[in-house]
C-alpha cells in the first residue's frame, strides 16, 4: 500500500506541476475512492498540502512576488473561518453521527465548482479587461476581502478543496495583480488556511501521518519534474483534461 501512495503522490505532484491544476481536487476524491474515509482524508490533504504550500510560499517570498495586505485581509476572514467549519463538522458528527456523509456530499459539490473554476480560468482568463473595481486600491476593498476569505475558508476547511483555485478566481476577477504575484500571494495565503484547518483536523484526530509521508517522497519529485515539463507540453489541453476529470469525481461524491 505505502509503495501504491508514493507512486500516487508522484503522479498528482507531476500533474499539478504540468498543469497547475490544485492537488487537493485530485488528491482528496482519489483518497475516498480508495477507501479511506472522507474526514481522515481531508484532514490528510490539508497536512500535506500546508508542507508543500510552505515550500511555494519560501520561494515567492524570496522572489517578492506575494502581496502580503492581499494575504492579511484575506486571512482574517478565511482562518477562523475554516476552524468554525471544522468545530461544526465536529459537532454535528458529535449529535448526528453524519460527518463522513456530509463531507463526501460537499466535497462532491465543491469539486464540480471547482472544476467549472478551472475552465473558467484556462479559457476566460486572457479576455477579462481590466475594470474600475479592480483598479481601486486593497484597502479600498478590506471588507469584500475578508468575506470573500470567511466563505472560501469555510469551503476550506470543510472539504480541503479550493485553498489555490477557488481564491486564485476571485483574486483574477477583483483586484489587478501580475501573473507572478497572483501566483504568490494565492500559495502564500492558501499556506496559513490550510495549516490552520489542518491543526484544527489533527486535534480530532483526523490525520494520517503516515499517508501524508508517503504522498509527499512522491509528490515533491513529482511537481519538480512536471514543472520542469510544463514549457515543453501545450497546458490548456492538459487542464482541460484535469477540470474534467475533477467535474466526474465530483459528480461520483454526491
Amino acid at each position: 500500500m505505502s509503495m501504491g501512495i508514493i507512486v500516487m503522490g508522484l503522479l498528482i505532484g507531476f500533474m499539478v506541476g504540468l498543469t497547475g491544476v490544485g492537488g487537493a481536487a485530485l488528491l482528496t476524491p482519489i483518497l475516498i475512492l480508495l477507501g479511506i474515509s472522507p474526514s481522515i482524508a481531508v484532514g490528510t490533504d490539508l497536512v500535506y498540502n500546508s508542507i508543500t504550500k510552505l515550500f511555494g510560499s519560501i520561494q515567492h517570498w524570496r522572489q517578492k512576488t506575494i502581496n502580503f495586505k492581499l494575504v492579511k485581509y484575506l486571512a482574517i476572514g478565511s482562518i477562523p473561518s475554516a476552524i468554525c467549519a471544522v468545530g461544526i463538522l465536529h459537532l454535528f458528527d458529535s449529535f448526528f453521527h453524519n460527518q463522513e456523509v456530509v463531507i463526501k456530499h460537499a466535497l462532491g459539490y465543491v469539486l464540480i465548482l471547482v472544476a467549472l473554476t478551472t475552465l473558467f480560468k484556462t479559457f476566460m482568463k486572457n479576455k477579462l479587461e481590466w475594470n474600475h473595481f479592480q483598479k481601486k486600491p486593497i484597502h479600498e476593498k478590506r471588507s469584500l476581502t475578508i468575506l470573500i476569505g470567511a466563505i472560501l475558508g469555510f469551503i476550506v476547511g470543510l472539504t480541503s478543496v479550493g485553498s489555490g483555485s477557488l481564491f486564485a478566481l476571485a483574486m483574477i476577477y477583483l483586484y489587478r495583480l501580475r501573473t507572478p504575484e497572483l501566483v504568490g500571494t494565492d500559495i502564500a495565503h492558501a499556506f496559513l488556511l490550510v495549516s490552520a484547518a489542518g491543526i484544527m483536523h489533527a486535534g480530532i484526530g483526523n490525520v494520517d501521518y503516515l499517508l501524508v509521508f508517503n504522498l509527499l517522497m512522491g509528490s515533491i519529485p513529482g511537481v519538480i519534474l512536471g514543472s520542469t515539463l510544463s514549457s515543453k507540453l501545450p497546458a490548456k489541453p492538459l487542464r482541460t483534461i484535469m477540470a474534467l476529470m475533477i467535474l466526474i469525481s465530483g459528480f461520483k461524491l454526491i
